[in-house]
């Protein structure tokens, strides 16, 4: 019987642990964008209704966007991690 690879046994860690860090990042990135140029390049602040508030053209929409890339990007991450440290133990034992 094979052994699953890292990235396997440990994929709601990597989805959890991944979006939760990446997320939190994206939204740093969005409090400074914030603080460096404020609302005034967006039509609106995106809370007036759901779709709004995903919508990139207005302020909330773009945090919530950079949010969910910063998050995806975290994941690839640790997929790419993950993979890279199972190759080296396999050729140390």
């Amino acid at each position: 019987m094979s052994k699953k690879s890292i990235t396997s046994r440990s994929y709601w860690t990597i989805l959890i642990g991944g979006m939760l860090t990446g997320m939190g990042n994206g939204s740093v990135f969005g409090a400074t964008v914030m603080c460096l140029v404020g609302r005034s390049p967006f039509e609106t602040w995106g809370g007036e209704t759901i779709i709004a508030a995903y919508d990139p053209r207005t302020f909330t929409g773009f945090i919530d966007w950079a949010m969910i890339v910063f998050g995806i990007a975290f994941v690839v991450i640790l997929v790419v991690a993950l993979n890279q440290h199972e190759k080296l133990e396999k050729m140390a034992g």
